[in-house]
């Protein structure tokens, strides 16, 4: 089945080809997002009928804006990603509810460690990258979300040719992540 076929199957409901496609086409990617995204045990068939519920919203709205710029596994990437970091603190079997600190000023203070050191970790990967370009176009597109279209106009090239250096780009930022996680557990062991 072509990424359409499979959209449409989707939005149609078809149970063999969603059973086929979120149980077993995307289950390695889906596996390496829980592990990206939590830090703590996450029931896959929970990530998954959530992700589906998300997918599905409004007449599976977020489904009919793929567009085929990219595969449908690195629009999925991108689209679990997201919304899963947005929730991550507030969903899926965290058993642990507790926290060492009731002070809502000093959880925000934790949640702004959290992302000074996220960001950090982004900017260490992208200092990995030898392709300045890619990293300007990761910048850009994902992290700031400034439209296709000023990006393409910023680096004097088309929208089409964006999608494909974006999908460069992406494809060697998680290289560079995958050698960093191998190399980090290796250091652990």
């Amino acid at each position: 089945m072509t990424d359409q076929q499979i959209i449409g199957a989707l939005i149609a409901r078809d149970e063999r080809v969603t059973q086929q496609f979120f149980f077993g086409s995307c289950r390695p990617l889906f596996l390496s997002i829980m592990r990206y995204v939590f830090s703590y045990e996450v029931d896959y068939d929970e990530f998954v009928n959530e992700f589906y519920l998300y997918l599905m919203e409004n007449d599976a709205y977020r489904l009919k804006q793929f567009q085929g710029r990219s595969t449908i596994y690195q629009w999925m990437k991108v689209i679990a990603i997201r919304y899963f970091i947005s929730k991550r603190d507030r969903m899926i079997d965290n058993e642990s509810k507790d926290t060492l600190l009731d002070s809502p000023v000093k959880n925000e203070t934790i949640d702004e460690e959290k992302k000074v050191t996220a960001k950090m970790d982004i900017e260490y990967l992208f200092s990995l990258m030898p392709n300045g370009r890619y990293v300007y176009v990761i910048r850009r597109l994902v992290l700031q979300e400034v439209e296709p279209k000023v990006v393409a106009e910023e680096l004097g090239t088309n929208v089409d040719n964006l999608y494909n250096i974006k999908k460069r780009a992406i494809a060697a930022l998680t290289e560079i992540a995958l050698k960093e996680v191998e190399r980090y557990e290796k250091e652990i062991c």
